[in-house]
């Protein structure tokens, strides 16, 4: 019996590049009959395992052009709505949001793409919990069940369980996708991502 093609999808619910590619990776998924699985994970821990450096490491001259330009050209491209500074609340936690995503099961994705939009269309806190239930509630969810399931152990630990896979798959950025255990980083390789779907690249 055929097994279904699948995408891991590795990213953290605050990514820039996993907003920008989102509506792009369920178009790739519904031409190519994939299933995206869902890996959200701790930022921090798997940047820093990779050597990365935080914005906050960064140049100002760097963090104009990203802000300002890269990331202004992509929404453009993508025909996304984003705003043109870094988040007011990037640096808040991560965990419930992507616990959230993670109990959302096979509405991942709707959940997923809203929480992205909220966080750079938006400039909401996407670690209050009353944002994370009204933008559930917006997707067709339970959204008090829903973060409800998200606080717990199971789910968390899954969390935890996917930062460490990232980290033991040598994943250093946000959106990591794996096709057949192949890595495409970055939501810029999506096309070759729908390449390797169709057609394997030659290892």
């Amino acid at each position: 019996m055929q097994t279904s093609k699948t995408i891991e999808y590795f990213y953290s619910a605050h990514s820039a590049y996993a907003y920008l590619g989102a509506w792009e990776l369920d178009r790739i998924a519904i031409r190519t009959g994939a299933k995206i699985i869902h890996r959200p994970f701790d930022f921090a821990p798997v940047m820093a395992a990779a050597g990365g450096r935080g914005f906050k490491e960064r140049t100002q001259a760097h963090i104009d052009y990203f802000f300002g330009r890269e990331m202004v050209r992509w929404a453009q491209l993508r025909d996304l709505p984003m705003v043109r500074h870094r988040p007011t609340f990037h640096d808040n936690p991560l965990a419930l949001a992507n616990g959230a995503i993670i109990a959302a099961g096979a509405d991942a994705s709707a959940l997923s793409r809203a929480i992205l939009q909220a966080h750079w269309r938006d400039d909401a806190d996407i670690a209050d919990a009353a944002v994370l239930t009204e933008l559930a509630r917006e997707t067709g969810l339970d959204g008090a069940a829903l973060l409800q399931a998200a606080k717990s152990e199971e789910i968390q630990a899954q969390h935890r369980a996917n930062t460490e896979e990232a980290i033991a798959r040598s994943v250093f950025g946000s959106p990591t996708y794996f096709v057949e255990g192949d890595m495409f980083y970055g939501q810029d390789r999506l096309f070759m991502v729908e390449h390797a779907l169709n057609t394997p690249f030659d290892p």
